[in-house]
């Protein structure tokens, strides 16, 4: 590791599993590309909806988004990036929907940590929409939401699809350019 200052990016995509594994799969801290450890878990939720479990943010009720948490070293992959990978791996025009998973838990978000990182984020929404999306009539519908507090999720959602390689995995988690 580069000694640099950690940084947290947190990417709300649909269902957290996936979101988590094509990181992983294409930043694996092993390679020091940049990602260092990621974490599954809840965010974006009702203020008064404190340590939310998986079959709770699933009814909807506490309006958390499943989401991954990565602690990254900005010297070796930006923020930049690892923003305009968020978009190349899920569909942000469907609102609260990711292929067949619907509800507010699977909405398309990006938790920024600082003002830095909205003012980034503003700019690679910006030019996505502009090359990907303004060609075939679609609008991202991507919130851009100040970071709250964090939940991990229970261990068992942690890496899930490499422990279950067979799990489900939700076909709209792959690269789409």
């Amino acid at each position: 590791m580069s000694g640099g200052t950690l940084e947290i990016a947190t990417f709300a995509e649909g269902c957290f599993w996936g979101v988590e594994h094509i990181f992983l799969k294409y930043y694996p801290p092993s390679e020091n590309k940049g990602i260092l450890k990621t974490a599954v878990g809840y965010t974006g939720g009702k203020e008064d909806a404190k340590n939310p479990d998986y079959r709770t943010v699933c009814t909807g009720a506490t309006d958390h988004a499943e989401a991954v948490r990565i602690e990254f070293d900005p010297s070796i992959v930006k923020y930049e990036e690892l923003v305009e990978f968020f978009y190349r791996t899920h569909d942000p025009t469907t609102k609260n929907q990711q292929g067949k998973d619907v509800g507010t838990q699977y909405r398309s978000a990006i938790f920024y940590h600082t003002p830095e990182q909205l003012e980034i984020a503003k700019r690679v929404t910006e030019e996505v929409q502009k090359k990907h999306f303004d060609p075939i009539g679609k609008k991202i519908t991507t919130e851009l939401v100040s970071a709250g507090e964090w939940w991990d999720a229970e261990d068992y959602h942690q890496k899930y699809l490499f422990k279950n390689p067979d799990g489900y995995q939700c076909p709209n988690h792959r690269l789409h350019w």
